[in-house]
Formats: C-alpha cells, sequence, structure tokens
C-alpha cells in the first residue's frame, strides 16, 4: 500500500524576495522556522495561505491549491498573524460557536466573559490568544502560526503550547514563525532559519 500524501506540500514557492522553498509535512508534524525580522518568514506564511502573488504549488492532502478557490484554500489551510485581524467592534460575532468559543478560550486562560467584550477592550495578549482560538474554530488542517505567542508571559505560553499539541494530536499540521529557539524545540520536529529570503535547514 502506498503512503499517504503528506497532509501539506511545498514545491518551489518562491516570490521576488522568496528563494525557492520545497518541504512537507505529515499529519501530527509542527515544523518551525526561525530567523531575524524582515527575512522573509512572513512573506512564505502568506504565499503558502494564497494571500500575496507568488509562483510555486502548494498541495494540501494531495489535492493541488490551483485547483481550489481562495476562500476554499483559506479555510483549510488558516493564517494566524500575530495581530490578528477584526471584523467586528465585539468578540462574539468572530465565533459561530459559544459553546465550542468558551471550551477553546478557556484552554487557552481566557475567562469565558471576554466572549462579550469589545476588541478595543482587550490586551495585546488575549487578542492574540482570542485569534489562535478562532482559528482553531474552524478545525483547519493546516494553521499557519505568525509568532503565536509573542505577547503572552510564560504561563500562557504553555497554556498556548499545549492547545497546539493537542491540535496536532488530531493528525493536522504546523507551520509556525518564531523567534523563539526554545519554543522551535519543544513543538516543532524540524527547524529551519530564513535570512534574506533562503530558508536552510537547523535540524530534521
Amino acid at each position: 500500500m502506498a503512503d499517504a500524501a503528506p497532509v501539506l506540500r511545498l514545491r518551489g514557492v518562491y516570490s521576488q524576495r522568496l528563494s525557492p522553498v520545497s518541504l512537507d509535512l505529515e499529519a501530527g508534524e509542527c515544523a518551525a522556522i526561525t530567523g531575524p525580522s524582515g527575512s522573509g518568514k512572513s512573506l512564505l506564511l502568506r504565499q503558502v495561505a494564497d494571500l500575496d502573488p507568488g509562483h510555486g504549488e502548494v498541495e494540501l492532502d494531495g489535492a493541488r491549491r490551483s485547483g481550489m478557490r481562495g476562500f476554499e484554500w483559506r479555510r483549510k489551510v488558516v493564517y494566524c498573524q500575530a495581530e490578528a485581524g477584526w471584523w467586528d467592534d465585539h468578540v462574539a460575532p468572530h465565533f459561530m460557536d459559544r459553546a465550542q468559543a468558551e471550551t477553546l478560550m478557556q484552554a487557552l486562560g481566557l475567562p469565558p466573559e471576554k466572549l462579550d467584550a469589545l476588541v478595543h477592550e482587550l490586551s495585546t495578549g488575549e487578542r492574540q490568544r482570542l485569534g489562535l482560538a478562532r482559528a482553531l474554530a474552524q478545525a483547519p488542517r493546516v494553521l499557519l502560526l505568525d509568532e503565536p505567542t509573542a505577547a503572552l508571559d510564560q504561563a500562557a505560553t504553555a497554556l498556548v503550547e499545549g492547545a497546539l499539541q493537542r491540535y496536532l494530536d488530531g493528525g493536522s499540521a504546523i507551520l509556525m514563525v518564531t523567534h523563539s529557539p526554545e519554543q522551535a524545540r519543544r513543538l516543532a520536529r524540524r527547524g529551519w532559519r530564513m535570512e534574506q529570503g533562503r530558508l536552510e535547514p537547523l535540524w530534521t
């Protein structure tokens, strides 16, 4: 019997500021990318999410991104940036299922009443965790995480990493940008470093 296709496959993904990137992510795998600011880490995530123009092919479970509509792809491959975008002044409209939202929030150390808050009333760290909760609520096949704990203290970071590990245990995959080598080692099976748009392996 042939091996199952990788959850996520990149083949020669590149743009004007990004050298070609090819990699596979298996079910349950997190891969981490570190490197200095402005080196192209976020640019790569946006390329994979089909948010910026670029070249190369990306596949999800063997299906080509080029054969899907953008919104269909981004429901399955969710880009979670360090500061999430909000389309309503209140938190609750960003979640379809209140009970599910409260469960996710609790796992991330957020009290349920934050669901009824105004977005501008939240701290940076609260917004960051709610953005992650919103992404997890979509049950995506792949999470593209851009500095998922940048605004969090040690205790909140541990809760987020625990939630991400449970997500991975469900058979999905994560491609994560982080400035923390320690976090990369805790969560990722493989690590790369981005320098001036070029991805180099750190460990595999």
